[in-house]
């Protein structure tokens, strides 16, 4: 039986991948509307899911956590762009960073201005585990929460604990989530209501 070579490389078409500042002059240009909700990753741009009323609450709770627990030793960061470098754009739903007086006015937070980043999940829960979180940790952020928002599982990555354990850390709805001075549980934060699932 034939087997079929694969293509040589420098036959395949081009492909042309943008960098931020290409990404930031689509929507100048209105190549990406107003109400767009996309992400620039390795130079490609990505449509992401809409928020529905569970993604929405979790986030919001957990800002208001935060804001309570943190207070101004962190600046609660939500659903803002994240530069990652020259090919990557994120916008989490959640970051904690190094505050500032002028709120990053002056120039975009870089991941060295980041102590945690938290996605909530619901259909991109695969793309979130498996493209953004091993992203943002090669940038250089040290931790990151991948939150089930159907489960209430949170998927906790750290830089450096790849030698410890292949993947993430597993944590349930009612197990502590732990970051600087907040502690609490999302069976806590926002229990389930009667018309979501557990």
């Amino acid at each position: 039986m034939a087997t079929i070579a694969p293509p040589d490389p420098a036959s395949l078409p081009a492909r042309h991948r943008l960098t931020v500042d290409d990404f930031h002059r689509m929507g100048e240009a209105g190549i990406l509307g107003p109400d767009a909700r996309a992400e620039l990753i390795d130079g490609e741009v990505f449509d992401m899911s809409p928020i529905g009323r569970l993604h929405a609450a979790l986030v919001a709770r957990l800002a208001a956590a935060f804001h309570e627990s943190l207070g101004r030793s962190h600046l609660v960061w939500t659903q803002n762009p994240l530069r990652l470098g020259p090919m990557s754009e994120l916008q989490p739903d959640l970051a904690l960073l190094v505050p500032r007086d002028d709120f990053y006015l002056d120039r975009e937070p870089s991941p060295a201005d980041v102590r945690l980043v938290v996605e909530v999940a619901d259909t991109s829960l695969a793309h979130d585990l498996a493209v953004k979180a091993p992203l943002s940790l090669a940038a250089g952020i040290p931790e990151i929460w991948v939150i089930d928002a159907t489960t209430r599982r949170t998927h906790r990555f750290e830089a450096g604990a790849a030698s410890v354990q292949p993947g993430p850390t597993l944590i349930l709805p009612d197990e502590p989530l732990r970051f600087s001075l907040f502690h609490a549980s999302l069976a806590e934060l926002l229990p389930p209501s009667a018309g979501t699932a557990t």
